[in-house]
């Protein structure tokens, strides 16, 4: 399923029925009075979260929404029925913007709880409510007001426990295919990750949502590559893996960049909980798996050498995971020490 995390629609909200005019004509009942009733509501727009989807990709094919009208009044004072509402289901995480992509309206992150994005409009009065002691036969009614018609942006960023960042083709996809139930495209060449991808992580009576990010380039804030337009969803994420490819010769260089990048994005990332993962550690002597854990650790930094592709210290890796998870082991990043 291709992912897409933005979209943009129509809502309009149902009109309000007509009001009614009428007059009884009833035997043995002379001179009969008003009786049109008013017209029924229009139907709301309303917006929900539901945990099954997890792409914007159904608003590719319909774009136009809209809620059913309300029924117009009848005579022996019968109020006409209410428009039906329209639903529409959005995953969590999504974040509702007017038509200025600007100003959001709601956002979206648990199930259960719809919002009114369109409010239906409301029914017109029938001619009985304009019955007076000196006014006996209204021909007044009211029309049923409009229901409200906007367009809407909408913008996903994934929710997840656990992130993982890192420069393309460092084995991100691997290493997420090894800790959750994900099976993402792996190749060995750059941006092989296209789309998020989101697994789930058991380990015993603790789980997480992991979500793989789309490998992350220097300038990336600036819109370069992939850009910010999956730098957005790690903004939800509760922890970073910060994922280093040992093997490249200059992972400090790659933790510079990485670390550069999401402080431009949004500091507050770099306050975020992380864990440095030193991945093909197959690749080099175990000396230098040692060497550069120091190195790392000197900078205040928690870190673990693994292989994602020998499954080396992945049972360890998803031990301190679970740590976090449980609120043991909590580590706080350093702000950002790229030096």
């Amino acid at each position: 399923m291709k992912f897409v995390d933005e979209a943009k629609i129509y809502v309009e909200a149902g009109k309000g029925g007509n009001g009614c005019v009428s007059f009884r004509r009833e035997k043995f009942v002379p001179r009969g009075g008003p009786d049109g009733g008013d017209g029924g509501k229009g139907g709301d727009v309303i917006i929900s979260g539901k945990s099954g989807l997890a792409s914007l990709m159904d608003f590719r094919y319909k774009r136009v929404y809209r809620a059913e009208n309300g029924k117009h009044g009848s005579g022996k004072d019968k109020t006409g029925k209410d428009g039906r509402d329209i639903t529409i289901h959005v995953p969590l995480g999504t974040i509702v913007y007017g038509e200025d992509g600007a100003t959001p309206l709601c956002e979206i992150t648990r199930e259960g709880e719809p919002r009114i994005i369109a409010k239906g409009g409301r029914g017109g009065r029938g001619n009985s409510r304009f019955q007076t002691s000196t006014h006996r036969t209204p021909l007044e009614f009211d029309y049923g007001e409009e229901g409200e018609g906007r367009h809407l942006y909408l913008t996903l960023k994934l929710l997840a426990d656990i992130g993982l960042v890192g420069l393309p083709n460092a084995g991100k996809s691997t290493l997420i295919s090894c800790l959750t139930d994900a099976r993402p495209k792996i190749g060995d060449y750059p941006f092989t990750t296209l789309r998020p991808s989101l697994g789930v992580l058991q380990d015993g009576d603790t789980t997480f949502v992991v979500a793989d990010i789309p490998g992350i380039i220097e300038g990336a804030s600036d819109g370069k590559g992939l850009g910010v337009s999956f730098l957005k969803h790690i903004e939800r994420t509760g922890m970073l893996l910060i994922i280093l490819d040992i093997s490249s010769g200059s992972p400090d260089g790659d933790y510079r960049i990485l670390l550069s990048e999401l402080g431009s994005y949004n500091e507050e990332l770099l306050r975020r909980k992380r864990l440095i993962v030193l991945n093909k550690a197959d690749l080099v002597p175990r000396g230098d798996c040692a060497e550069w854990e120091s190195f790392f650790m000197g900078k205040g930094e928690q870190v673990l050498s693994v292989s994602a592709l020998k499954r080396w210290g992945i049972d360890r890796l998803k031990r301190e995971l679970a740590k976090r998870g449980s609120g043991e082991g909590d580590h706080k990043a350093p702000l950002g020490d790229v030096s």
